[in-house]
């Protein structure tokens, strides 16, 4: 018979060996290698639905996740704010494109 949540707590605080025992017979988990070397904070974000699906949707075309590319974006609106911005290359290209077009007098 399996053992309902109270008695599992009830037994965890009992100091009760099983837990002991189960604990190491268990294989040891991989855990995932972190990314980056920069120390993160986890951070939880609230978000509309269609919101949310549209950010998933640019992060898939992109081929990352989608904290990575929620990100990225907060760092490039932070730049933008202390002068050091990340320039899209759509907006360079624009940038270019626009400077390459002779304007009329």
């Amino acid at each position: 018979m399996a053992m309902n949540r109270n008695d599992a707590t009830k037994q965890f605080h009992g100091g009760d060996d099983r837990l002991a025992e189960l604990i190491d017979a268990s294989a040891p988990a991989e855990l995932p290698t972190p990314d980056t070397d920069v120390p993160m904070v986890s951070r939880s974000v609230r978000l509309p639905l269609d919101t949310y699906e549209r950010v998933r949707a640019a992060a898939d075309a992109r081929g990352i996740g989608v904290t990575t590319l929620m990100r990225q974006w907060i760092e490039a609106g932070l730049a933008e704010l202390d002068d050091s911005a990340t320039v899209s290359l759509a907006d360079v290209r624009r940038a270019l494109a626009a400077l390459s077009r002779p304007t009329a007098a």
